[in-house]
């Protein structure tokens, strides 16, 4: 019987040292439900956060979003910003302004409004925070309106314009974004 077990075994650990134990380094199961090293990581981001040069003519500590461009920029001090990828409304849902983040969240419940139930009736009509929900890691509210800076569920749509006029980010980026800024923090949408 021992023989039986011995050659499976000798081949998973041969496979393993071949591997140089990668999958073993790489993968953490708490990454599933949250927790883990690379639960931040997962999917991978289709648009790199970057400091850039930045010549707006915005304070230091602005959020601006420029949806034409599918990209949110966090102005910093010497004419730089932080540059991140974003998921933008689509066509009809796109719009313009100046707000605060009048809230912060994290792990979001999320109760779709009825405008949206109205087209998508299929939709929860409420979702406890978790990896599953559309808001991702955390969410920052935009003044009285409906709309919000927030992770995704779907890290593969950033870059695209599929929201209903909400601005989605990898879960990474926005919890980067969210600990760099405050409720009271100004955000400025440009719809060009």
């Amino acid at each position: 019987m021992i023989r039986f077990f011995a050659a499976p075994i000798a081949a998973i650990a041969l496979l393993s040292a071949m591997a140089g134990g990668a999958f073993a380094e790489e993968f953490d199961s708490r990454d599933i439900m949250g927790g883990g090293p690379n639960f931040f990581r997962s999917g991978a981001n289709p648009i790199p956060r970057t400091t850039v040069m930045y010549n707006g003519n915005y304070a230091p500590g602005t959020i601006v979003v420029n949806t034409s461009e599918r990209r949110l920029y966090l102005v910093l001090q010497n004419g730089q910003a932080l540059r991140y990828g974003i998921g933008v409304g689509r066509d009809g849902f796109r719009w313009g302004g100046v707000h605060r983040i009048t809230a912060k969240k994290e792990w979001p419940d999320w109760t779709p409004p009825s405008q949206m139930l109205a087209r998508r009736p299929d939709l929860p009509r409420h979702m406890k925070g978790g990896v599953e929900n559309p808001l991702g890691a955390r969410a920052m509210y935009l003044g009285s309106t409906l709309y919000r800076i927030h992770g995704s569920n779907e890290p593969e749509t950033i870059g695209q314009a599929v929201s209903s006029g909400c601005f989605r980010m990898t879960n990474d980026d926005v919890s980067d974004l969210y600990g760099r800024v405050s409720v009271g923090t100004t955000v400025v949408v440009l719809n060009n």
